[in-house]
């Protein structure tokens, strides 16, 4: 699978009431191959996660088709602006946040007004990061780091049984070398049996030699003994 094939499984909601700034975050998205949805409120991006508007999330109804419903749309981050009619950006995030089903979701905010206090509220109830206002293709990069650190956990308990394989098998490998040492070892003469067979050749060559020396030397009877030399 290449990277483009993996970043594109990621569905990204962008959230804008002007036209111009939501085509143009659709248009780096998509270039930055992510899925992407738009919407241009955030009473519609509620919709589209599957909770309702003014605290409604309370009711049976809503707790119990939110886990449904976000799992058909599959969001997988959620990069809004801040000022806008009837619910901003804040809110939007503060719902989220409040949401069991959907708290878990990466929420970017963006604003074209640099305001610190704006920004370290927003970082602190639970932004992942807060672009000025015009976002660039950059800051689409920024995006994927989150992403890939939100997928890590589900790849951590398929990546654990590994090790536990590993160290089953060197077990059979470690013994064989050691009967296969034990094998030589027992057929291989010790050194107190060569030193006796090496002993016994000594006491036969011993025996052997006296035997030898004290064999009295005959002469041929035929042959006269003085020694004359016998005419043929």
């Amino acid at each position: 699978m290449t990277v483009v094939d993996a970043e594109s499984r990621f569905h990204v909601l962008a959230v804008d009431d002007s036209i111009i700034d939501r085509k143009l975050i659709e248009m780096l998205l998509k270039t930055s191959s992510y899925q992407v949805t738009t919407v241009d409120s955030g009473s519609k991006a509620l919709e589209v996660l599957g909770l309702r508007e003014e605290g409604d999330d309370s009711s049976p109804s809503s707790s119990s088709s939110s886990p449904d419903h976000q799992q058909e749309v599959g969001v997988n981050l959620i990069i809004t602006d801040y000022c806008m009619p009837g619910m901003t950006g804040y809110d939007l995030l503060r719902r989220v946040k409040g949401s069991s089903s959907l708290k878990d979701i990466p929420v970017v905010i963006m604003s074209s007004e640099n305001v610190p206090a704006r920004i370290n509220r927003c970082l602190e109830d639970g932004a992942e990061e807060f672009f000025l206002k015009p976002v660039k293709l950059a800051d689409m990069k920024k995006l994927k780091s989150h992403l890939v650190r939100r997928k890590q956990p589900q790849l951590q308990p398929q990546e654990k049984p590994l090790p536990q394989q590993q160290k089953l098998e060197p077990v059979p490998q470690e013994q064989k070398p050691d009967q296969a040492s034990q094998q030589p070892a027992e057929d291989a003469p010790t050194p107190e049996v060569v030193a006796v067979s090496e002993c016994s050749k000594k006491r036969k060559a011993a025996a052997i030699e006296p035997e030898v020396l004290s064999s009295p030397v005959t002469t041929n009877p035929r042959l006269p003994s003085s020694g004359l030399a016998v005419e043929t």
